[in-house]
């Protein structure tokens, strides 16, 4: 072999093995590797990306675990809500309280008790079965929900009916294909009744000014399962005896006057016990109590 062919093959050589050691192990692709602060990382489909570094992976990785941190902290912040709010309900809940039809023709009292949180004692007065029959499943109650729910249930735990508050002390509860039925404290129940007698009598319809449009008797002679007996006097304003309510009853907090064809006029007290129209106008319609 001669001195060029020697200097010739050293070159080629030279230049192969310098060849390899920048694109790396013989076979390899050099596009398939990215070399990270001296590491090599093979990416996804053996691509390359640029800019990224073990940094950059770093904080992802912190940042992955801080944002599951927070969603346990919340979730953890969302039951210990829901659980304080369920001891709180429990608690007011312990005492005597009126299972009732809306306007109240039927009532049962209900004696809720302390005990297991899925398994309250409760006790029902002689009465209920034969006032609302289906209180004669009720075995236990408890707290259900998000904290928010009575339930009053039967021995298997299965519900017999849901209630939750619609007003402060008052609760309502619906049964499929009987309607809708109230809970509320025993003490209260029986000022609205005081209230409900109250009603029962001579009353006149009058204007702002003062003008008498008509006159009607409220009566607790039932009309419906909720509804009571009214009657208009003779001589009322035409309004009046077109719009001609025969039925009237209490619902939470307002009076309400209804007629044959299902029309509602809704009254609310004043403060000079009296009961206004509502919505109000200009020309506003009073009950006065004759």
């Amino acid at each position: 072999m001669t001195k060029h062919s020697r200097g010739h093959q050293s070159r080629h050589s030279g230049s192969r093995q310098q060849g390899r050691a920048t694109r790396g192990p013989v076979g390899a692709n050099p596009e398939s590797r990215a070399t990270i602060s001296g590491f090599r990382v093979r990416t996804r489909k053996g691509r390359v990306r640029p800019g990224m570094t073990i940094a950059k992976g770093l904080d992802c990785f912190v940042a992955l675990l801080l944002a599951m941190t927070a969603a346990f902290v919340a979730v953890g912040s969302s039951a210990q809500a829901q659980q304080d709010a369920a001891a709180t309900l429990k608690k007011d809940m312990i005492g005597q309280w009126e299972l009732s039809t809306t306007e109240r023709s039927k009532t049962c009292v209900v004696t809720l008790k302390d005990g297991p949180a899925q398994n309250l004692k409760l006790e029902l007065e002689p009465g209920c079965a034969a006032a609302l029959p289906f209180t004669k499943d009720i075995a236990a109650w408890s707290i259900k929900g998000l904290g928010d729910i009575v339930r009053l249930q039967d021995a298997a735990g299965q519900p017999v009916i849901d209630f939750t508050e619609v007003e402060s002390g008052i609760f309502e509860g619906l049964r499929t294909g009987e309607g809708v039925y109230i809970l509320q404290n025993l003490a209260a129940a029986r000022s609205l009744a005081k209230s409900m007698d109250q009603m029962i009598g001579d009353w006149a319809m009058v204007r702002g000014n003062g003008q008498t449009v008509c006159g009607l008797t409220l009566t607790n002679t039932e009309a419906t399962a909720d509804n009571f007996q009214v009657f208009l006097k003779p001589k009322c304003d035409p309004a009046v005896a077109a719009f001609a309510p025969t039925q009237w009853r209490l619902d939470r907090g307002q009076m309400l006057l209804m007629n044959a064809r299902g029309d509602t006029w809704q009254f609310e007290a004043d403060d000079n016990a009296q009961w206004r129209r509502v919505p109000d106008t200009a020309d506003p319609l009073i009950l006065v109590r004759q």
